[in-house]
């Protein structure tokens, strides 16, 4: 869909900036040392989170050209915002939980890989009370269990581990095609990028 609507400061309500901005806070809060499973579950959802939604919303409010505009009054098009955040979501967890189990493994010798489908699993199962449409969910961990079927542990960490997200945002973000092609590398690389920063934050997190 090519966004092509202009909108005024009036047409934008209060609400519409709360998923973004909860996201954009989230990623100055202070960060603790993450000591066990469930600080690591943790992390991988927040992070994840924050990068999907930051990424997408920054992509749309750029392609509009103008700052903060993120409610329209065409229901096909929040349906499809909507979907897109979850879609892009969902492949930045799973991401996300193979980078950190496979870096874990590989410099921690930490051997209890099985544990990345009891987070990814248990993370997307929380997050149906969040509105996530089971569908998705469903999609999602049959696209997780292929992945982890073929994953390599050893290699994993060091090859183009977030390819997959950022692919997500560049063909869920509800933007013309026509308009995506030209975007491609800017795209792909505003996630990539947002990502370095999170590994940066990893390997600080876990060191004793």
């Amino acid at each position: 869909m090519a966004l092509k609507y202009r909108f005024n400061l009036k047409d934008i309500k209060l609400e519409d900036f709360k998923v973004y901005l909860v996201a954009m806070f989230k990623g100055i809060l202070p960060k603790k040392k993450i000591k066990n499973v469930d600080d690591l579950k943790e992390f991988i959802q927040q992070k994840s989170a924050w990068v999907s939604q930051v990424t997408l919303y920054n992509y749309l409010k750029t392609r509009m050209g103008t700052k903060w505009v993120l409610h329209f009054d065409d229901e096909k098009f929040l349906k499809s915002i909507n979907t897109a955040k979850w879609n892009i979501y969902a492949i930045s967890l799973q991401d996300l939980s193979f980078y950190t189990i496979s870096y874990l493994n590989v410099f921690y010798n930490f051997r209890e890989t099985n544990k990345v489908s009891e987070i990814y699993n248990n993370i997307l199962d929380k997050e149906l009370v969040n509105g996530m449409p089971k569908e998705i969910v469903d999609e999602a961990k049959a696209s997780f269990q292929k992945r982890l079927d073929q994953i390599k542990w050893d290699d994993y960490y060091k090859s183009w581990p977030f390819n997959e997200s950022a692919l997500a945002l560049y063909n869920w973000a509800p933007v013309a095609n026509e308009l995506k092609s030209i975007d491609r590398k800017i795209v792909l690389n505003s996630m990539i990028l947002k990502w370095d920063n999170i590994k940066e934050e990893f390997s600080k997190l876990i060191k004793i």
